[in-house]
């Protein structure tokens, strides 16, 4: 047994020294086994990632654009927040087609038009006596129709939430004394944009709303449409919004967000007692801005 041993330990030197002999003429000959260990390890790599679940890249910022030829076959890497952001270009500025009424009475903030209707009349604003214009017309003269009447509460600069106008229902049709035909919705499809037209530009209002109200008690607690001006928050905002659309005689098919503007008409109606008939329109883009008047 020990001799079996020291046979085997004998064996076991000359083959380490054989080994370590042929290494050494195989480096001085120039051979190198790392392209061969980097190809086991490479091999092995491979058969590891095949098993591993394979996740979705990240998506880049490359834009992909069809290529109709070569000289289309350019990267596009410009994010969002590298692109210069474009300046809003000045409007084109135009003399306001009712300067001369301005400049002839201070208490005129605008001009309300509506096309194909008697409704072509300026709007007064006298917050410290809200009647003055109630009985008397444009020159200062007694007038059962007065003037359309721009609620106090209401103001154009800064420009509140809601504009209320309020104007008479006359039986010869002057002031808002059409404003009920809106009763009909084929009229309504005929006359879907008034115009405010203020100092600055040609507010554009398109119809929102119609529906029957009336003036009720201050201690009645109810949805009183005469009641919002400015919406100090979105919940004031929709709730406003919201009980005009059900209240509405039909649907008009316009719609409005937080951060929109009002234009709300007011008349007299005889379906109750304090009866009114109401027209809510909501802002949309400006039309023509106007210049500004030398005297300013």
């Amino acid at each position: 047994m020990k001799k079996k041993i020291i046979i085997a330990a004998a064996l076991f030197a000359t083959a380490l020294v054989l080994a370590g002999a042929g290494f050494y003429i195989l480096n001085r000959a120039g051979f190198s086994f790392l392209p061969f260990i980097e190809s086991i390890a490479a091999r092995e790599a491979a058969d590891n990632e095949s098993t591993l679940p394979v996740e979705d890249p990240l998506p880049d910022e490359t834009i992909s654009v069809p290529l109709d030829d070569e000289e289309d076959a350019i990267n596009i890497e410009e994010t969002d927040s590298d692109k210069p952001k474009a300046e809003k270009p000045e409007p084109v500025r135009i003399p306001n087609p009712y300067k001369e009424k301005f400049l002839e009475n201070e208490d005129m903030v605008g001009w309300l038009t509506l096309k194909d209707s008697p409704i072509d009349c300026p709007v007064m604003w006298t917050p410290e006596n809200e009647e003055k214009y109630l009985h008397m017309d444009f020159n200062g003269n007694y007038s059962v129709g007065g003037c359309l009447l721009l609620d106090t509460d209401s103001a154009l600069d800064p420009l509140t939430t809601n504009l209320i106008i309020h104007g008479h229902n006359m039986g010869n049709g002057t002031m808002f004394g059409t404003l009920s035909k809106f009763e009909s919705e084929e009229y309504m499809e005929k006359h879907k944009f008034f115009h405010l037209h203020t100092k600055d530009y040609d507010h554009r209002y398109k119809v929102m709303a119609v529906f029957r109200s009336k003036v009720f008690y201050v201690s009645d607690e109810c949805f009183k449409y005469y009641k919002f001006f400015e919406a100090k928050d979105e919940k004031e905002f929709e709730d406003f919004y919201k009980n005009v659309k059900e209240m509405s005689l039909y649907d008009t098919g316009v719609e409005a967000k937080y951060g929109d503007k009002f234009l709300t008409l007011s008349t007299c109606s005889y379906h109750t007692q304090n009866g009114r008939f109401v027209v809510v329109c909501k802002e949309i883009d400006p039309g023509d801005y106007y210049e500004a008047f030398e005297n300013e």
